[in-house]
């Protein structure tokens, strides 16, 4: 297992273990087959887990596993869904978040904690969801007047280590806040071949995540790059029932040139992605949506491999499957 810098938050594996697949966000496994997930990865040199109260059993899995003390360097990240609060409450919600998330997990402390919710300007418009965006997204006044402040109490105060953003959304804002003069140690961005988010776009306009990757490496954020497999779109098949209309459904049957490329080539879809994500130059480690052992064996797999070589990096690009 290779390691490196995630910003300030000092050195972790390539491979994060994301929470999403212990907790079936991803098709169905048994929080058995979990703990043996998260054993496996340990023993194969992971030394980060991507957690989230959204992500079904997860933070349940995590308390049988550890028994309420982790491993030296292993380290824990959470989430929080804010979306806009009442004025002076976001401090409040956000404690409230964690208080739950570290009872399930049952932990003191966690090494991150992430906005899980799009940023936005005041007048934006979701075409999606816009009549929910009050739950979906935290404008940006609320972010720096009382996001920023309310994450700096809690790592003041030892109950987070340091804090991130979900950069999916809306891209000009992300932009804005890695730039910004109290920037999160790390961001979430996509990190897939074809640089889409999926189910997680709520906007118009370009995805724009490798400028944002970019941008974070300019200023010095951590990078966890998510989505490797566009969840399950650039696998050989979707594990979970999907209406045709699904983004992810859509991705699927765009991305058939590159399943064909794959077949030519002898190897499985899944794999090559996650090479390819891991390779994405400014990306500090790809978190993993496994739900059992054959599946983090492949990532490992992946990993061990290295870098992409430069023809097949190129023949991938020229398949022109990248989000406008």
């Amino acid at each position: 297992m290779r390691y490196a810098p995630l910003g300030p938050v000092g050195e972790v594996s390539r491979l994060t273990l994301g929470g999403g697949g212990l907790g079936q966000v991803w098709g169905e496994t048994s929080q058995d087959e979990a703990l043996a997930v998260i054993k496996a990865a340990l023993d194969a040199g992971i030394t980060l887990i991507d957690t989230a109260p959204m992500y079904g059993v997860c933070e349940e899995v995590i308390a049988r596993a550890f028994s309420g003390s982790l491993p030296e360097g292993v380290r824990i990240t959470t989430k929080c869904w804010l979306g806009e609060p009442p004025p002076g409450k976001a401090l409040e919600r956000m404690e409230a978040s964690l208080d739950a998330s570290l009872k399930a997990m049952r932990l003191d402390r966690v090494d991150v904690m992430i906005l899980h919710n799009n940023l936005c300007e005041a007048d934006s418009v979701l075409p999606r969801d816009q009549d929910r965006r009050a739950q979906v997204a935290t404008t940006w006044e609320a972010y720096v007047d009382e996001v920023i402040p309310a994450f700096e109490d809690l790592k003041r105060r030892g109950r987070i280590g340091a804090w991130g953003i979900t950069g999916v959304g809306l891209p000009p804002t992300v932009l804005k806040a890695l730039s910004h003069e109290a920037r999160p140690a790390v961001v979430q961005a996509v990190a897939n071949l074809m640089d889409s988010p999926g189910a997680m776009r709520r906007y118009e306009g370009p995805a724009m995540p490798r400028r944002i990757i970019a941008s974070a490496r300019a200023n010095g954020v951590g990078v966890m790059g998510i989505r490797a497999v566009q969840a399950g779109a650039l696998t050989g098949g979707i594990d979970r029932a999907l209406k045709e209309t699904h983004p992810e459904a859509a991705d699927f049957r765009r991305a058939a040139p590159y399943r064909a490329l794959c077949a030519e080539l002898g190897v499985d879809p899944a794999l090559l992605a996650h090479r390819y994500a891991l390779d994405i130059a400014g990306v500090d480690t790809v978190v993993l949506g496994v739900k059992n052992r054959a599946e983090l064996a492949q990532c490992l797999e992946a990993e061990a491999l290295g870098p992409l070589p430069a023809d097949l990096r190129e023949r991938i690009d020229g398949l022109g499957l990248r989000t406008p």
